[in-house]
């Protein structure tokens, strides 16, 4: 016989909740004093059903209603059944609290039998639901999530580089997780107990990125007033990441370079060079071998970076991960969520497949925060998402490319119609970064 699992969270201790519930055979029961103390328990622990016993006399006061419905959106997908004295049941904030996450409730004195079958039935129907919660569902615990080919291969590319300390050179669109991947080396390298500096080399002021790189002397330029280090420094005994990095300026390239044969810096305004034991990470979304037949990126530099060369697919060639991508996002986010939402439905996850996510990983993850703000029902339905172009699927003699580039310059004319031609806004909303945004328009033939 399956043993069916019970947290129950009472302040009076384990006898006088066995005397609540009564013997319950074939259940494992694990008693607890507080909700803080049912945290640590399900942050270790999966249960499928939650027992409340809320106390409120002279010697138990009430639990915090705020509180509570903190922790019940928390553990949104456990089947919740509470127990409450009777003057209790008729505040207006605890009954809508009730009516917006818990299977059940009960007053007191709760009917034994009656409450021994709330319990079964939440049991039963946690057992039809997703029976292991998202975040265990992975093939193996990592940064990078997913079980599809191509992310299978990704994460066995990694585990073979993280072994080896020699540059990285990550290619991917913008949004695909170029930086989870760059973390994911770093966590399973050597330097795992050393730092991970992150920077976006397009981010930066091309005036002020020799200093964040490299740092700068006491006086070396006009409000320089004493030593500063520099990222790729700080970054000595674990690895920089640098994202972008075919945005880097060619002088900048060239100290790069520098760094990556000699192992030394020097700072802006110094004479002395300064060893670094750091690993270099770079990623780019742009083709550097097409930069280098340009003149803009040096080809010298592209072979010291690109030692160990991996690609991190977009989403629209990991369209298998999309239900369990969109899981981990609705647990990370399930604080924000409506109070009435309880997942997403078959048709918008059907939906979101015939969507090309020219955004990738970063606009799923947007969309569905949105979606469960604005979601008015108990599931995100297709119109919550606001996908545009994922109606019928295309005919197949539109061709796969034709397909995708439509629902791109869709996106990108829905993005600017909503923000009124902000560029900025339209880019938030793609999940993309501005320059990104501007490359997309002209590929497009886009102008505001």
């Amino acid at each position: 016989m399956t043993v069916k699992r019970l947290i129950c969270v009472s302040s009076e201790g384990s006898a006088r909740a066995r005397a609540c519930h009564g013997e319950l055979p074939g259940w494992d029961v694990c008693v607890v004093d507080s909700l803080a103390a049912a945290r640590k328990v399900l942050a270790q622990q999966h249960y499928g059903v939650g027992l409340l016993l809320d106390r409120s006399d002279g010697n138990h006061p009430a639990t915090d209603d705020a509180e509570l419905e903190r922790f019940l959106r928390q553990h949104h997908s456990m089947r919740w059944v509470g127990v409450f004295d009777a003057p209790r049941i008729d505040q207006p904030v605890l009954r809508e609290l009730i009516a917006a996450h818990l299977f059940d409730f009960h007053t007191r004195p709760a009917d034994t039998l009656r409450l021994q079958h709330s319990l079964g039935h939440a049991h039963g129907m946690a057992t039809l639901g997703k029976a292991v919660p998202p975040y265990k569902r992975m093939a193996r615990d990592g940064h990078i999530d997913g079980n599809s080919a191509a992310i299978v291969r990704l994460r066995a590319h990694i585990d073979k580089i993280a072994a080896v300390d020699a540059p990285v050179l990550i290619s991917g669109e913008s949004g695909s997780g170029k930086e989870l991947a760059a973390q994911e080396i770093h966590l399973r390298s050597q330097r795992a107990a050393g730092p991970f500096i992150a920077i976006n080399c397009a981010a930066v002021a091309p005036a002020l990125i020799h200093s964040e790189l490299f740092g700068h002397e006491r006086g070396a330029f006009t409000g320089a007033s004493r030593d500063k280090q520099g990222l790729i420094e700080a970054a000595s005994g674990g690895s920089i990441f640098l994202d972008e990095i075919g945005d880097l300026p060619l002088d900048l390239q060239a100290s790069l370079l520098r760094f990556l044969q000699e192992r030394v810096i020097y700072r802006v305004g110094g004479t002395r060079t300064i060893p670094v034991d750091a690993r270099v990470i770079a990623a780019t979304h742009v083709n550097l071998p097409q930069a280098v037949a340009e003149g803009r990126f040096r080809e010298d530099l592209y072979y010291r970076l690109s030692v160990f060369p991996i690609r991190v697919p977009p989403l629209r060639e990991r369209k298998e991960d999309l239900p369990v991508l969109t899981d981990l996002i609705f647990s990370k986010y399930a604080a924000e969520r409506s109070p009435q939402l309880k997942g997403v439905s078959r048709e918008a996850l059907q939906a979101m497949a015939r969507y090309d996510w020219p955004g990738n990983v970063r606009e799923l993850v947007n969309r569905v925060r949105r979606a469960m703000v604005l979601a008015e029902h108990r599931l995100i339905m297709p119109e919550d998402l606001d996908l545009p172009g994922a109606g019928p699927i295309v005919a197949v003699a539109e061709g796969l490319g034709s397909s995708r580039l439509s629902a791109e310059r869709s996106a990108i004319f829905d993005s600017l119609s909503r923000s009124g031609n902000n560029i900025s806004q339209a880019a938030r909303d793609l999940g993309v970064s501005r320059m990104t945004l501007y490359r997309l328009m002209a590929k497009h033939s886009i102008s505001t």
